[in-house]
C-alpha cells in the first residue's frame, strides 16, 4: 500500500477524535470531512461545519491540528473549511442519525 494512502487512513482514524461539541459525535461519523490528503508531510483537510454561521470554526480547526499533531510522517496540518456542498443529516452514518433521534 502507498505510504500516502496509508498516512490517508492514519490521519483519517485520528480525526475520529474530533468531537462536535455541539453534538457529541466525532466530525468524522457526522460527515463533516469532505477531504483528506497527505502531501509532502502536510495533512490538509476539508470540512465543512453543521451551519455557516458556526462560531466553532476556529476551535473546530484547533481541534484537527492537536488531533493530528503526534502522527509520525505528518509534518504540518492545513485545515480548509468549505460550505459546498452544504451539510445536512443525510451525511452523517445512519447509527449517528439514529443515536441523535433523527
Amino acid at each position: 500500500m502507498n505510504k500516502s494512502i496509508k498516512l490517508v487512513k492514519v490521519v483519517t482514524e485520528a480525526l475520529k477524535m474530533v468531537i462536535d461539541p455541539e453534538l457529541g459525535v466525532n466530525i468524522v461519523d457526522l460527515g463533516l470531512i469532505y477531504g483528506v490528503k497527505v502531501q509532502k508531510g502536510t495533512a490538509i483537510i476539508t470540512m465543512t461545519l453543521t451551519t455557516p454561521g458556526c462560531p466553532l470554526v476556529a476551535l473546530f480547526e484547533t481541534m484537527v491540528k492537536e488531533a493530528l499533531k503526534n502522527i509520525p510522517g505528518i509534518k504540518g496540518v492545513r485545515v480548509i473549511v468549505t460550505f459546498n456542498p452544504p451539510w445536512d443529516l443525510s451525511k452523517a452514518k445512519p447509527e449517528v442519525r439514529a443515536a441523535i433521534g433523527l
